[in-house]
């Protein structure tokens, strides 16, 4: 009977704690979700591609300061306890979140627009920074010894489903309102929902108490007076900071978002898939990958965290590049046939307002004898003055996959998350377990949130970068005469994963000895 009482107890600590960490996740999420849409609002149009990537730079942001929230709270909650600093940085972000849906238009308040949202990404890196470590503290503090990968694995689903909610919230909104509404306004919804859910979050987190092992150390007075200094200015602890990151995090940063978001990233602007069949099939992908979080934690308290976690890198390292080839393949229409009859094209010529130049928009439609449908605007500007040099043309491919290549995707998705649920599941007890109590919130936060925020987070950015160069070299070697210096140019971005989670994986089958329980 007390074994079930403190079961139930201690999922009513799992929910209120994974709640307003869910929440966290998805106001940080939502602007990656909706990267492509941002950056035609909040920076100049006439080169997508440069607003794209000064987007992605953008949401990258957000994750470089995150160790600075990292530390900033961590010592804030082994100084003054865990559960009211993520009363804090709960409150930070949902404030920062609905803020960005706020911020006016770069045509409206114009350089002022991206340098706002960035103030405020920055704002939303800190609070996160502070509120991971925090929440799976606290939950590892209240679980079983021999229980905290499964336990803190309910923590490492809410990052996934922060983003599965983000990608709901978002096709809700989107087949509410249509295409064009949404893409003029409505897309702020998602960020003004994301108050209400932060107020019912702070009601249910005001009766949390606080963590009874932080508790009985500050009855005790074996608190850290000086946190920052015991975790990094110890030899013996600042050791363990460092393996834990190149080790561990590291590599599993990585492994996340190439999984899920670089995944997104692919599909929208490299395989030009509809925007709502890519964010469906990723909710669907995310459904089936979610509980292996839980699975892969269970597992880790029965053989062990550091085996699973490696074996989640490595398998990044070795499957990725057949992965994202067959995703790419599967979605390229020079592998499909054409129904010629089907095919439309339309143009319609109008004149630019308040100038004399003229926009010539031309609309190519197409289908295929598997399904697949293809559609592509093509904007040419053309100047009164012949003189001055025209903007290039703006091209928009979609590509809408028939249900067999929708299915494929979706497994090449979920095959990639396995991956994730591998690298992730038991990260938060694998951490815990390195570092005593006094001094566990500030040094577990900073390599997990260098590791992930900078890591993992600069990810998306880095590879579409990779990608973009790769494109422009093959470009200028066509119209040189010379012969195309990459055949492969879209997978060019796994580079980057790969190289970390590799070098990750090496240091952590070397360095970290683990032992049932804890890291020795």
């Amino acid at each position: 009977m007390s074994e079930k009482k403190s079961t139930a107890g201690l999922a009513s600590i799992i929910g209120a704690s994974s709640v307003g960490t869910l929440i966290e996740w998805y106001d940080f999420y939502i602007f990656g979700s909706l990267a492509t849409i941002i950056s035609t609002q909040f920076f100049p149009k006439d080169n997508p591609t440069a607003a794209f990537l000064s987007t992605l730079a953008t949401f990258a942001a957000g994750f470089v300061v995150r160790p600075f929230g990292a530390l900033f709270f961590g010592r804030l909650g082994d100084l003054i306890g865990r559960k009211y600093t993520f009363m804090v940085t709960l409150v930070l972000m949902g404030g920062a979140t609905f803020a960005i849906g706020c911020v006016p238009g770069y045509e409206t308040i114009g350089f002022f627009a991206p340098l706002l949202v960035l103030v405020l990404r920055l704002l939303q890196g800190l609070a996160l920074g502070g509120e991971y470590g925090g929440a799976a503290t606290y939950v590892a503090e209240h679980a079983p010894a021999n229980e905290k990968g499964f336990w803190t694995s309910w923590i490492q689903i809410t990052a996934t489903a922060g983003l599965f909610i983000s990608l709901a919230v978002i096709l809700i909104t989107q087949s509410s309102l249509g295409k064009e509404k949404f893409e003029d306004w409505g897309w702020r919804v998602p960020f003004w929902v994301s108050i209400i859910m932060v107020y019912v979050s702070v009601l249910i987190r005001k009766n949390m108490h606080e963590s009874p092992l932080f508790a009985k150390a500050k009855a005790e007075g074996k608190t850290s007076a000086n946190p920052l200094k015991e975790s990094f200015g110890n030899k013996y602890n600042f050791k363990y900071v460092l393996l834990a990151l190149f080790g561990a995090t590291m590599g599993q940063g990585v492994i996340w978002y190439t999984g899920q978001f670089y995944a997104q990233t692919f599909l929208l602007k490299i395989c030009n898939i509809d925007f709502q069949q890519a964010n469906t099939l990723l909710i669907i992908a995310l459904m089936m990958g979610t509980p292996f979080f839980v699975f892969f934690g269970w597992l880790s308290d029965k053989i062990g965290r550091k085996g699973i976690m490696l074996t989640g890198m490595l398998l990044g390292v070795l499957c990725y590049r057949p992965i994202y080839e067959k995703i790419y393949q599967t979605a390229n229409i020079k592998n499909k046939e054409e129904i010629s009859a089907k095919t439309t094209e339309e143009v319609k010529r109008a004149l630019v307002e308040g100038t004399s130049d003229s926009l010539i928009t031309t609309t190519v439609t197409k289908e295929y004898t598997d399904g697949t449908k293809y559609k592509e605007v093509k904007k040419v500007t053309v100047l009164a003055d012949a003189s001055k040099e025209a903007p290039k043309p703006d091209v928009v491919k979609t590509v809408k996959l028939n249900e067999g290549d929708k299915w494929t995707m979706i497994w090449m998705v979920f095959v990639q998350l396995l991956f994730v649920t591998m690298a992730y599941g038991p990260i938060a007890a694998f951490l815990v377990e390195m570092f005593p109590v006094k001094i566990r919130y500030t040094s577990m936060s900073l390599p997990y949130h260098i590791g992930n925020g900078v890591f993992g987070g600069l990810m998306p950015a880095i590879a579409t970068y990779l990608v973009s160069k790769a494109k422009d070299a093959n470009e200028a070697a066509e119209k040189a005469g010379q012969t195309v210096v990459n055949a492969q140019p879209y997978l060019e971005g796994l580079k980057y994963p790969m190289l970390i989670a590799g070098i990750c994986f090496v240091i952590g089958l070397l360095y970290i000895k683990e032992k049932k329980g804890g890291v020795e």
